[in-house]
């Protein structure tokens, strides 16, 4: 069992870079000859249909009521045994070996069509002037983005579910500066100065309920729900993608420890700061972006209305509502 863990955890690792076939690929504030736009000169994958990530706008979606609460497996137990985290030099990641504990942690239901267990998660921020996240919501972009990768339990190895559309399944979780620290975060942040370098590795000082990196219980059921690929060469369009509208609180602190102290560089080459580990948006072409029964959606009567037309419509409204009680 144990070796089955460490297999699968192996086999995470390719989603952030290591996969042979996207060998020299980089972020733009690290190259401008191997950044996202030339992704698909080292994977044909990148180039596709169903990429990701995307812009989520509200106002050309609607909501799907089969998309229901997530069932969080796991989720609220912290493993016994060691998590991982390690600089892989594209971005900051946590292994989890799921293999190692009582109940693994897995997520299903809300229109998933399988089990999917956690494998890692990682995360994409932006610079001390720019933000990071991968997906917009409306046109903005947030801070920073944490994606926790999940493989569909039809699987062994993420090599086999990269040829299912649905073999992959991954959870995106946006983040808002507030002036507080984010005590859930604390753990996570309080490693990264262990690796700050490519290649650099150590088991965190403790695991911990994965749901406390979440937002809260009562915001869970609001999310959006489509049909993508990894965010990082070899692009494969094998993601359930499953993006939160609630973002998680994170302080500027906190948030500053990603951007100013992680470097893309590994050991005697010349220092580079992890900044701006992110990829754009991507053409939605003709797929589906549903929302979940909870979330906010299909604003489209309010397209193309000013906020002071509403206003004054509203008034207007008003003063003949007034009127006709006096007369």
């Amino acid at each position: 069992m144990e070796g089955q863990a460490m297999w699968l955890t192996f086999f995470a690792l390719p989603l952030i870079g290591q996969a042979a076939a996207a060998a020299g690929w980089c972020y733009t504030s690290q190259s401008a000859s191997c950044g996202p736009e030339f992704w698909k000169t080292f994977s044909h994958n990148c180039g596709g249909e169903n990429q990701s990530p995307v812009n989520i706008d509200r106002a050309k979606i609607s909501k799907d009521k089969s998309l229901g609460d997530i069932v969080f497996g796991g989720y609220d137990q912290a493993p016994p045994g060691k998590w991982r985290i390690m600089n892989d030099g594209h971005t900051v990641l946590v292994s989890l070996d799921g293999d190692n504990t009582p109940a693994p942690i897995d997520i299903s239901g809300a229109g998933l069509p399988n089990v999917y267990r956690a494998l890692q998660f990682h995360f994409h921020w932006g610079s001390l002037k720019q933000d990071g996240s991968e997906h917009y919501i409306d046109g903005k972009q947030y801070p920073m983005e944490l994606h926790i990768v999940h493989l569909s339990a039809k699987y062994k190895s993420i090599a086999d579910a990269k040829a299912d559309p649905n073999g992959l399944a991954v959870l995106g979780l946006l983040f808002r500066v507030t002036p507080t620290d984010n005590a859930n975060y604390n753990t996570i942040v309080d490693a990264m100065k262990n690796v700050t370098l490519e290649g650099e590795s150590v088991d965190l000082a403790s695991t911990f309920r994965l749901d406390s990196l979440l937002p809260s219980a009562d915001k869970l059921s609001r999310y959006y729900r489509y049909q993508g690929s990894l965010t990082t060469p070899d692009c494969a369009e094998a993601v359930i993608w499953t993006v939160f509208e609630e973002p998680v609180n994170i302080s500027r602190s906190q948030l500053n420890v990603f951007v100013d102290s992680v470097h893309f560089t590994a050991t005697g080459e010349e220092r580079k700061k992890m900044t701006n580990n992110f990829r754009p948006p991507q053409p939605l072409r003709n797929r589906k972006i549903s929302a979940s029964r909870d979330a906010t959606a299909n604003r489209g009567t309010m397209r193309g209305t000013s906020l002071p037309a509403l206003l004054l419509t509203f008034l207007i409204g008003q003063h003949m509502v007034h009127a006709h009680r006096l007369s």
